[in-house]
């Protein structure tokens, strides 16, 4: 609907208005009145349409009479406008006007035959309905997938305007679009509270479905009848009734007159004055006279607007009164206008409606542009032009934003050719002729013009833009125009009512800065002011003209101020035009700010303010100027008497200060005696009027004393005046400022400085978090007794958080926070301005004076140091400057300050009470989460106390990510000396709001969030841009080692977080740019040491010439020269080889190095910026984007984790060895789990394909085994896992850490491959030699089988009549039996029992070992534990082979300065050592007593060790030798036994040659026992496989039953088929137990593998829950096991639970594997049966045939001995024969269902053991220091660390101090993070830092080991728990240096077990 176009609107109010009064219940006269309001709403029309020369849009007909009657239903629409298309063929809302009258839809009464009111509200902020009844429902209507955000803010919304009571009549409907699903819509609202199912609807955003809009109806009518009352009377009506009849009774051309005459000229306001006619819409001349009003062109008065649709209405303003402008004050000027002036203000109107068409921004009258339009990542803009002018709305503001003062001009041309050349001249053919009539001719040549469109106005653009935008976009738009230097508008009429109105609030944010120069004592002392420009008190010097004038007054006023620069604009600017219809009546001020410099033009500052338009046609805006300003400088024509005269003579008389110029005088200047002065400008030039004004203007200045000087001008003033509106009195503006006022009033009432403010309001953040983060660092620097230390250190930290929750909540916090969490999201950011505006206000005059003290001390020093004075005078002066420094500080008192408490009263509070959803401060983290979503920024290190609060910010960003979903994130962050223009180049580059004003230079990094707009998705692969800035290295206030470590801590941190690091160069000078290049090369290196690789770009700012391409390059030249120096620096003290830059980071100096200008064009403070600084950052901002494309960035939950890592490894001096890459970590652990279920699929095929070929070779069918085979078989699915690893390795979205291990996995994929492939065929290979070693054998079972069958019938026949008698058979039986098999093994020597006992006593004996200490060791079973035996010291003789005076230590002790003990790896060191630090640390002298509690017995630690080491080597080697013995295919001989008792005597000599003590006899009698002792199972096992397959009579004992029953059965006269059905039934169920339970063995190790929680996961999931099972049984024993031998307790643990899982808790699941297996056989038995006799019967064979071919069809599933069939070749029904095996094997299947679960403990393949196979090859490499194994699932990883999370303390391996019996309780993780130091080995001299632990040699180089704070628990607990039985153990105590801290006791076994899962997630 056209904004400009009123008669529909007038003519439809008053339609409404007389319906509501019309009497319902008479038809008859209702029609009549509707019928007369048409006939005069018609006439009026037509009125209208006459005198504006246009058509007026047509009037809807007359509604129906049923339409008018009182309404059933009145309902309310609010929500969304784009949740529905509004239209006629809308069923529901099928009026088009958007308005708060009533209107009755004819289309529900066509549906539902009820008179429906429905109200357009959608999208409106008012409370005026005007309305005689009650509301039935309010709908609320949601677009689908905004659903949540709209329902907060619309259910709000309708509480705050009509009264909670409102929501009990509200209906929320989603919308959504054809094939859309609303499911989530739903579960979505359900988590708001007042949300209520019962009134929740859906349905198609276009309610054209009649069936769905029944619904709707149906489900309201249901709403309406459940409540009571029926409907809401509680509305607000401001619709005041006089006003209303007032409306009705003045016609539409009465309202006419009385409108305010408005003017439009349509020339430039100062640009063209000297044209004197200007052309209507249709092309007519329209004279204007200058002496006269009619000289400007009318306004059309505005279109009648709504409450809700009317721009900037002003609160209580009703329609009505829109309608009725204010009569002009100055009589004298109001006078009637005629048809012409008519006509020109409609055309102007015209013109204004198609100026905002032209800029396709019509809609955004209504809409506001909001700031996050604009504030996103979009596609680079053309800087120079655009092609359509519906993009220059956009590229002013986006160049505006970049500081690009030329922002207001902007060309539109075509990107074609032909757009790029001037525009084509026209030739016209003429003759001489025509040169005779002139005015013809010019006639001509005008005529071609008209029809062509001019370009838009420049300052058109940017007020339609202005008008469009909403507050916080208007401010960050007036901010930029002024840091530009232009004139800011002051007062502006709306382009619609034409109220006049003051932006006030777009004024907060800007702060002038000036110096004034004063002479006091002869010296020229400089005081610089730094003020908000709208609480600046300058003189005001204000500029209008009366009439047309042939002088720019714009360009007369810029050169007061700056001549080199367009303040305001004028028409020589580019892109003039004479046509401009947003300027008249404009007001713009701007100030002028001296520089503290002889040449400044005014010596303080001046506000200049300049009318725009002939001031005799905006009376109003003239009159608040006169009376505002100090000064007013009046330009006239001339002096004569003409229609200005009056008001010339009028000022004359007042009392104020005017400066009269007259244009068309030449006159000389003068002044009256009443102080007024007159000039004449005629004839004299621009620089002598300008000089001669500065003149004039710096006399009435100084000629003013106080007493009678004039108020100076103040911008807060301008809301006092009644005539204006000001912006600031919008509702939401003034609860924002009230909600702050209450705060700041708060802080300000006692008139206490900043400082103290800040310590009595924001405690939490003072001298408690400084000291937390004092002594948080500190225990990364532990000395001492590094526990108890440490223990000491944390009760500090906690005991300061209690101070801090101790402390209440003050009443500043207490009102902030309540603020935030009540008000709407526009509430708030007015609340959260508001409170920086006056915050800064509050603490600017402090600022102020500071830093006039600190410039003024910091010249002195200077002037000191160039005198080379080193004198007391400059450490004192130095002194006091750091003081000032520190004062600066604390004067500054920010938003940030109030974040940063509810951050540590977030911290404080969730380390005292834990993590708690209920409380008030566990919301803040939300809270804080909105406002950096919606792009505030949010501090990331506190500056001040130089710590990152690592709790509030992870928690910060958890809401974050839950609110967004975890985007991606491409973190960029900038680093560079202090004050070298970082934050401006950021805010410049993407429009954020980072502090820049002085004394507000950024402390610590904040972040904030850039989103990435959906046109640019496309091209970047992630969803914002999340930038960080950080404070200048190189602080000023920071000196010496502390500012170097502290700018190598913050570039490392920023560096490392950045994925990609703007290097921020300030100047030319190379000495400026060394240090940071140092730092900067520095921190890039150590993130090439940590495997990170951000990228970087170096822009180089302040260039003078960024044109000079020589320039350029040979200062690229010198930077790279500079990088590769820094480089080598970096890399000697980073222990690394780098020879240039380029080894260090991807680096091209041609591309990644950028030159900018200088941000000034001229000297500050009246500088604006330089466009080609706007340029350059634009290039770099795209270099950024560039680099940016290419890269995925990180998710937000990745950041979060890259933060902790960083600050973690910061903590500790040394980076590079205590970083922690968690998100590498947690990637690798889930590679690691894949790469699990890899090799299972691997190993699980190779055991299908092994039991296959097992029973193939078992069968006979298989003789070798190729390599080739077995490749070819694994072949598929092999391949399936390279497709399954190479899509992992590409798609997954950890990919880019992924990467750097793919080849290393595809490797060890390929080797597990190749290795499984070798192992089967390996133990095949093994099979195949057994059968062969047996086939001699075989060939004889094979006659005894024949033998057996052929007697058992012999005898069958002999005694069938006794068939019935079942002893006497068995007795007949076994006589025959014992004699044939008698007969059958005469020739064959049995296979002899094996008697161990006896072998190893001979064999002890043969070695030297006496018959006693034999007998005494086995009767004691002493032999047994020798493995886990605490102290050896039993086992020596403690007398040392080489003469010493001095006893050795038990462990060497390290003296520091401070004489506190720093623990070894208690190895052997020379004694006198020992003896020396003893006496110097314990003050010892000769005399001096031995350490009382020393153990004389006691063996030192390091001998404990080796004799351990002894032993688990000997038992291992040993062992591994017996078991590589053919003990199973070819018997057992006491050689075996003798082999590993040598190699046990030989390590044992060998021992002893290298140790200096002397091991007894008994050791290495018990440890041979030991050695029998666990042999003795291998042996005695395999010995009896042996047995079963060669011996004979073994065989045929094992026989005997199966035989017995054949027998049985030929006595009971069964046919041959009968007994061959038994015999093959026998053997049938012997392989199919045998099938089944190999099967089920490989089902339940896979269904284990997949689903139990302690199989399914890595390496890592299994420790931790060996762990937690030690736990749960607190086994001491189990633990010592553990400790020593990891895998031993590992293999028991799997073992204990696979047990577990199938006989207790899993055994369902058990059996149904078993059955499912079972089921299986059953249906492959079945098929062979069925193929063997269909085939043998097409063949027609025998049943030798049936035999053979039964045989084949099982080879692979069942093992199944060929059976004889020479015994029943009389069996000829094969069919009658397979139903007799199907029935009896049926039966067989039955109970084999039933089978034991305890027969899997007897297959050849066990669950257990393939799980042991699968999960324990892996790393099992211990701790150099607390012995803890390597948690890595690769066993060979020798390119990655060894690492584990759960290290211990060194005393549960026995570890204890030297000299001494004390325990260490120390953890190696928190020892390399201390000061300490150890001797890595026994021998040796050197002592290293745990911080370089790596540098210690092999053994600890290839261990990650980072501090952890001790974090874990569980062995602190264990400690604890088993305190007296590890004393017991080793003899030890925990006491002294060792005594456990009180804190470990209180640890409980739940929470041990517990902090086990903490640790590693």
């Amino acid at each position: 609907m056209s904004l400009y176009k009123e008669q529909y609107l007038v003519g439809f109010i008053r339609r409404q208005q007389h319906l509501l009064k019309a009497d319902r219940n008479i038809e008859k006269n209702t029609t009549s009145k509707a019928d007369e309001m048409d006939d005069q709403d018609n006439t009026a029309a037509e009125q209208n349409k006459d005198s504006t020369g246009g058509e007026s849009e047509n009037t809807s007909e007359t509604p129906p009479i049923n339409e008018r009657m009182a309404p059933d239903l009145t309902l309310v629409l609010i929500g969304d406008p784009a949740s529905t298309d509004i239209g006629l063929k809308n069923i529901f809302l099928d009026h088009e006007v958007q308005t708060n009258v009533e209107q009755f839809s004819s289309n529900l009464y066509n549906l539902c035959g009820r008179h429906v009111c429905v109200i357009n509200m959608l999208g409106l902020q008012t409370k005026e309905i005007p309305l005689n009844q009650g509301v039935h429902a309010f709908v609320l209507l949601l677009p689908n997938t905004l659903h949540s955000n709209h329902y907060s803010s619309g259910v709000q919304w309708l509480e705050n305007i009509f009264g909670r009571g409102a929501l009990s009549y509200l209906l929320t409907v989603v919308t959504h679009e054809p094939g859309e699903t609303c499911e989530s819509a739903l579960k979505e609202l359900k988590t708001n509270t007042d949300f209520n199912e019962k009134r929740f609807h859906t349905c198609n955003r276009s309610m054209m479905d009649e069936k769905e809009v029944a619904n709707l109806l149906e489900r309201i009518n249901i709403m309406v009848s459940e409540n009571d009352p029926q409907s809401y009377t509680g509305l607000v009506c401001a619709e005041n009734r006089e006003q209303e009849g007032h409306l009705e009774d003045k016609s539409h051309e009465e309202e006419r007159k009385d409108s305010e005459l408005k003017t439009n000229k349509t020339e430039e306001e100062d640009e063209e004055e000297d044209t004197n006619e200007i052309k209507n819409e249709e092309g007519t001349d329209v004279k204007q006279s200058e002496s006269s009003d009619d000289s400007t062109a009318l306004r059309e008065e505005p279109e009648i607007k709504s409450p809700a649709w009317s721009p900037n209405k002003q609160k209580g303003t009703s329609d009505a009164d829109l309608n009725v402008n204010k009569k002009n004050i100055s009589g004298n000027m109001h006078k009637s206008r005629n048809d012409s002036e008519v006509n020109k203000m409609e055309s102007c109107e015209k013109e204004t409606e198609k100026l905002f068409d032209r800029l396709h921004i019509q809609e955004n009258l209504q809409r506001k542009f909001v700031p996050g339009d604009f504030l996103q990542i979009r596609p680079p803009v053309k800087q120079h032009h655009v092609t359509s002018e519906k993009d220059l709305a956009h590229i002013f503001l986006h160049r505006l934003m970049m500081l690009d003062y030329r922002a207001r001009y902007v060309r539109v041309k075509s990107d074609s050719p032909e757009g790029t050349h001037p525009k084509s001249v026209r030739v016209i053919d003429i003759t001489k002729k025509d040169f005779i009539n002139l005015d013809a001719l010019l006639s001509m040549s005008a005529d071609t013009h008209q029809s062509e469109q001019t370009h838009l106005h420049p300052m058109d653009i940017q007020m339609a833009v202005f008008h469009c935008s909403d507050s916080f976009l208007k401010q960050m738009m007036i901010t930029k125009l002024s840091q530009c230097q232009y004139a800011l508008p002051l007062l502006v009429p709306d382009p619609v009512t034409m109220e006049i109105e003051c932006p006030l609030w777009t004024f907060r944010q800007i702060t002038k800065t000036w110096k004034v120069t004063e002479i006091k004592d002869g010296l020229n002392i400089v005081t610089m002011n730094s003020v908000p420009v709208y609480k600046a008190q300058t003189p005001l010097v204000s500029f209008f003209r009366l009439g047309s004038l042939s002088v720019s007054k714009s360009q007369l006023i810029n050169s007061l101020i700056n001549d080199r620069h367009s303040t305001f604009f004028h028409r020589n600017c580019p892109g003039s035009t004479k046509s401009r219809f947003l300027m008249n009546g404009v007001a713009e001020i701007a100030w002028y700010c001296p520089a503290g410099k002889p040449n400044d033009a005014f010596n303080d500052c001046i506000a200049f303010c300049n009318l725009h338009g002939d001031a005799l046609s905006t009376e109003r805006q003239r009159d608040i100027l006169i009376e505002k300003s100090l000064v007013t400088v009046v330009l006239v024509p001339s002096l004569q008497k003409d229609e200005s005269f009056s008001i010339i003579t009028a000022l004359f008389e007042s009392q104020n200060h005017f400066i009269f110029l007259t244009v068309d005088d030449d006159r000389d200047l003068f002044k009256t005696t009443t102080g007024q002065y007159i000039m004449g400008l005629k004839g004299k030039s621009q620089s002598d009027i300008s000089e001669e004004l500065k003149a004039i203007i710096r006399e009435v200045l100084s000629s003013l004393d106080g007493s009678n000087l004039k108020s100076s001008f103040q911008l807060e003033t301008m809301a006092e005046l009644s005539e204006i509106r000001v912006d600031e009195s919008d509702p939401a503006c003034q609860r924002g400022k009230s909600a702050a006022m209450i705060i700041v009033d708060i802080l300000s009432k006692d008139n206490m400085n900043v400082s103290k403010l800040k310590d009595e309001f924001l405690p939490y953040q003072g001298d408690l978090w400084h000291r937390w983060s004092k002594i948080h660092k500190e225990l990364y620097n532990l000395r001492g007794d590094i526990e108890k230390e440490k223990c000491k250190k944390e009760q500090e930290l906690m005991s300061i958080r209690q101070k801090q929750c101790a402390a209440s909540f003050s009443k500043l916090m207490e009102l902030f926070i309540v603020s935030l969490s009540c008000f709407s999201p526009t509430d708030k950011q007015y609340f959260l301005k508001w409170i920086q505006i006056l915050m800064d206000d509050l603490s600017t005059d402090d600022v102020s004076s500071v830093l006039q003290s600190y410039d003024e001390k910091w010249s002195e020093v200077l002037a000191l140091k160039n005198k080379h004075n080193k004198s007391h005078l400059l450490v004192k002066k130095q002194t006091e400057l750091e003081e000032i420094s520190r004062k600066l500080q604390s004067a500054t008192f920010g938003l940030e300050h109030i974040f940063r408490e509810m951050g540590q009263i977030y911290e404080a509070h969730r380390a005292i009470e834990g993590e708690n959803r209920h409380t008030d401060w566990s919301k803040y983290p939300e809270l804080a989460a909105q406002l950096m979503i919606s792009g505030h920024p949010m501090e990331l290190m506190d500056g001040d106390a130089g710590h990152v609060p690592l709790t509030w910010v992870s928690s910060l960003l958890e809401e974050v990510i839950k609110k967004l979903g975890d985007p991606r994130v491409f973190v960029l962050s900038v680093l560079g000396i202090q004050s070298s223009g970082k934050s401006t180049m950021l805010n410049t580059m993407f429009g954020l709001q980072f502090a820049v004003s002085a004394g507000r230079c950024t402390k610590g990094a904040f972040m904030q969030l850039v989103k990435v707009s959906e046109e640019m998705k496309k091209d970047l692969k992630f969803d914002y841009l999340l930038v960080v800035d950080t404070e200048g290295l190189r602080a000023l206030e920071l000196e010496g080692n502390t500012t170097h470590h502290h700018d190598n801590e913050l570039a490392t941190f920023v560096v490392g977080l950045g994925n990609l690091t703007l290097i921020n160069i300030f100047g030319e000078n190379p000495s400026e740019m060394q240090d940071i290049l140092q730092i900067v090369v520095q921190a890039f290196m150590r993130m090439k040491k940590v495997k990170l690789s951000p990228s970087c770009v170096f822009v180089h700012q302040n260039v003078t010439d960024v044109a000079a391409v020589e320039k350029n390059m040979d200062g690229k030249r010198r930077l790279q020269e500079k990088l590769d120096q820094m480089a080598k620096l970096a890399a000697e003290e980073e222990v690394c080889s780098a020879e240039c830059f380029s080894d260090v980071i991807e680096f091209d100096v041609r591309k990644d190095v950028k030159y900018c200008a200088q941000l000034w064009e001229g000297s500050p403070p009246m500088a604006p910026p330089n466009p080609g600084y706007s340029e350059s950052i634009q290039e770099v901002k795209n270099i950024i984007l560039s680099k940016a494309s290419t890269s995925p960035g990180v998710t937000l939950s990745q950041f979060k984790t890259k933060i902790q890592d960083l600050w973690s490894a910061l903590l500790n001096e040394n980076f590079v060895f205590s970083f922690k890459n968690t998100l590498e970590i947690a990637a690798y652990r889930k590679l690691e789990i894949q790469y699990g279920n890899w090799t299972w699929d691997l190993r699980s095929n190779m055991l299908t394909i092994e039991n296959q070929l097992y029973n193939r070779i078992e069968n006979g069918n298989l003789n070798t085994v190729a390599l080739t085979y077995l490749k070819e078989n694994t072949s598929k699915t092999y391949e399936k896992i390279k497709t399954a690893m190479k899509k992992y390795f590409e798609e997954n979205r950890e990919k880019e850490f992924l990467a750097q291990w793919r080849g290393r996995f595809e490797t060890k994929i390929r080797e597990f491959h190749d290795e499984q492939v070798s192992t089967v065929k390996r133990k095949l290979d093994e099979v195949i030699q057994q059968k062969n070693a047996r086939k001699k054998l075989d060939d004889k079972k094979k006659e005894f089988e024949d033998k057996l069958l052929q007697k058992s019938k012999e005898l069958a026949q002999q005694l069938k009549d006794k068939a019935k008698d079942e002893e006497e058979l068995k007795n007949e039986f076994n006589c025959v039996w014992s004699d044939l098999v008698t007969e059958i093994t005469a020739d064959i020597k049995p296979v002899e029992d094996i008697d161990l006992t006896e072998d190893q006593f001979k064999i002890l004996q043969e070695l030297g070992s006496e018959h006693i200490l034999i007998n005494e060791s086995k009767t004691s079973g002493s032999y047994k534990k020798i493995s886990s035996v605490g102290d050896y010291s039993d086992y020596v003789i403690l007398q040392k082979k080489k003469d010493t005076s001095e006893s050795e230590p038990t462990q060497d002790i390290v003296p520091d300065d401070s004489h506190t003990s720093k623990l070894g790896t208690y190895v052997k060191k020379p004694v006198s050592n020992f003896w020396k630090y003893t006496k110097t640390f314990f003050g010892y002298n000769s005399n001096t007593k031995q350490i009382q509690d020393k153990s004389q017995s006691a063996l030192p630690f390091h001998e404990q060790q080796q004799i351990r080491l002894l032993i688990d080597k000997a038992v291992k080697l040993s062992l591994n030798s017996i078991r590589s013995k053919p003990v199973a295919t070819r018997g057992y001989t006491s050689a075996y036994l003798q082999e590993a008792a040598k190699i046990v005597k030989e390590k044992v000599e060998k021992f002893q040659s290298e140790s200096k003590y002397t091991l007894k006899k008994d050791f290495t009698v018990d440890l041979l026992l030991y050695v029998f002792y666990k042999a003795e199972d291998l042996l005695l096992d395999s010995h009896e496989k042996f047995k079963m397959k060669h011996d004979a009579l073994t065989y045929l004992q094992s026989k005997k039953t199966q035989y017995y029953n054949v027998f049985r059965s030929f006595c009971k006269g069964n046919l041959s088929a009968v007994v061959l059905t038994e015999l093959i039934c026998e053997k049938l169920k012997a392989s199919t137990v045998e099938a089944v339970c190999n099967k089920t063995a490989i089902g339940l190790a896979g269904e284990m593998r997949c689903n139990f929680p302690a199989f399914n996961g890595n390496r890592l999931n299994l420790e931790k829950h060996v762990l937690k099972a030690l736990a749960e049984k607190e086994d001491f024993d189990d633990f010592i096991t553990y400790i020593r031998n990891p895998r031993k307790q590992t293999k028991a643990f799997i073992k204990a639970e696979v047990e577990k899982y199938i006989f207790t808790d899993c055994t369902h699941e058990t059996v149904n594997i078993l059955k499912k297996n079972v089921h299986d056989i059953n249906m492959m038995v079945s098929q062979a049966l069925s193929t063997a006799t269909q085939k043998v019967q097409t063949q027609r064979g025998d049943i030798n045939m049936w035999l053979k071919e039964f045989s084949s069809l099982l080879k692979d599933e069942l093992t199944f001995d060929t059976i004889s069939s020479q015994n029943f070749s009389d069996i000829n029904n094969l069919d009658f024969f397979m139903e007799a095996i199907k029935k009896e094997f049926t039966c067989i299947i039955h109970e084999i269902s039933s089978l034991s679960l305890e027969k899997l403990k007897e297959s050849r393949l066990k669950p257990d053991e393939i799980l042991i196979d699968q999960l324990c090859n892996c790393c099992w490499v211990t701790c150099p220091f607390c012995a803890a194994v390597c948690t890595n699932t690769i066993g060979d990883h020798s390119d990655a660390d060894h690492s584990v999370p759960f290290h211990r303390p060194e005393g549960i391996k026995g570890w204890h101090y030297s000299g001494t019996v004390e325990f260490s309780i120390n953890f190696c993780t928190t020892n390399v993070a201390s000061d300490s130091s150890f001797y890595p080995r026994h021998d040796s001299e050197e002592t290293v830092p745990y911080k370089l632990y790596r540098t210690a040699g092999p053994e600890y180089a290839d261990w990650r080991i980072t501090y952890d704070e001790s974090k874990l628990v569980y062995w602190k607990w264990f400690v604890c728990r088993f305190q007296k039985k590890l004393e017991e153990h080793y003899n030890y105590k925990f006491q002294g240096s060792g005594e456990i801290p009180s804190e470990w006791k209180t640890i409980s076994k739940c929470k041990a077990i517990r902090s086990l899962d903490e640790m590693c997630e």
